[in-house]
């Protein structure tokens, strides 16, 4: 889908800066949510705006923690890492920041969250073109204003919308993200890691299930991890628990429960986590962000999902599977980071053995000749 054959017409007429230059090369910013799981989907901004201003460099603010997707994100030139609190307005780190993003030249950013906070860099820097939505009276700091985000169906389409012509409508499907890491890469991390070398052609020996039992919020974790991963470590599956530091004390008890089998790869660098994802030959996850860092890899990745709903919350890249409780409950979905209704029947009442039956049927798939 070329979405700048799409948009040229309508950019006639635009304020100067909305008319795309194929002979402008000044960088652009994107000022990104930060979250792991809307970093990777922020991936769509860049290809839309690579694709309107093919000559244009696009740099990403990050954080220390989301660093590491920036290394496999085609189309990004660099990652600008900086860490902001999200507590305070830290005036003096802001202040520093401004001063590295004058020397980089950016005519253009995009500052996709709402929030003042995240608008006040690109100002106090004198980026010439702010574009963001309307929201906590940001006047001044953003100087081009978008209005209707709240009409707009999901949160992809809010982010993405950004990076079009003002006014322009939405595509009928948006670029997916893309995470982009090489087998090499992989292979050294297997060998390091003593995983083994790799996939086998059968459902049993040399295959693995990476399994990222954690989230923002409790209400969206699934119940039985630990049950299916004994089940899938008795077919001979390699069982991979992968997470930050918050779920260590969740992937000791899985490697109690499931065996030898099952290995805890949860720790403090993300890295790791997008490696093993990439490894994998599925990924089950919770709604979270790794998630769709497996979904951007290209990893067959069945997500479950219980308080949220998969049509705002999936990845673009689609999923092998959406598990989802048969059980119908009047408060689903509710977005609730803690259950408070119905005793959490939308996450209890899916059965460690039917996740592990489509999971067995999404290897299978995997292993078809295409």
């Amino acid at each position: 889908m070329n979405l700048n054959s799409q948009y040229k017409d309508q950019d006639k007429g635009q304020d100067k800066g909305e008319v795309e230059d194929l002979t402008d090369t000044s960088p652009i910013l994107v000022i990104p949510y930060m979250w792991i799981g809307d970093f990777v989907r922020g991936h769509t901004v860049i290809r839309v705006l690579r694709e309107r201003w093919p000559n244009r460099p696009v740099d990403l603010l990050t954080t220390s923690l989301c660093a590491p997707l920036v290394d496999y994100m085609p189309g990004v030139r660099s990652g600008i890492v900086w860490d902001l609190p999200r507590s305070r307005l830290a005036l003096a780190r802001q202040w520093g920041l401004a001063a590295i993003l004058k020397t980089k030249g950016y005519r253009t950013a995009l500052v996709l969250p709402r929030t003042w906070k995240s608008a006040l860099a690109p100002a106090l820097a004198a980026i010439p073109e702010r574009i963001g939505f309307v929201g906590e009276a940001r006047f001044g700091l953003i100087n081009r204003w978008r209005w209707g985000e709240k009409a707009l169906p999901r949160f992809i389409d809010k982010n993405a919308a950004l990076a079009l012509p003002d006014g322009a409508p939405l595509p009928p499907e948006w670029p997916v993200p893309q995470l982009r890491v090489g087998a090499d890469e992989v292979a050294r991390w297997r060998q390091m890691g003593g995983l083994g070398s790799g996939h086998d052609s059968g459902l049993g020996k040399g295959r693995a299930v990476a399994l990222a039992p954690g989230s923002v919020g409790a209400s969206k974790r699934w119940t039985y991890y630990a049950e299916a991963a004994r089940l899938l470590a008795e077919q001979g599956l390699d069982v991979w628990v992968v997470g930050g530091p918050g779920e260590k004390a969740i992937a000791e008890e899985i490697v109690a429960t499931a065996g030898a089998r099952v290995r805890d790869l949860t720790g403090t660098d993300l890295r790791n986590g997008i490696l093993a994802m990439a490894a994998a030959d599925v990924a089950i996850s919770n709604d979270s962000g790794l998630m769709h860092i497996a979904a951007a890899l290209g990893t067959p990745t069945m997500g479950i999902f219980g308080p949220t709903s998969p049509y705002h919350w999936a990845p673009l890249n689609g999923l092998a599977a959406i598990v989802q409780t048969k059980t119908k409950l009047s408060c689903q979905p509710c977005h609730r980071t803690v259950c408070r209704m119905n005793d959490h029947r939308c996450m209890r009442d899916i059965a460690a053995s039917e996740v592990v039956a489509i999971a067995g049927r999404v290897l299978a798939e995997a292993a078809a000749p295409k």
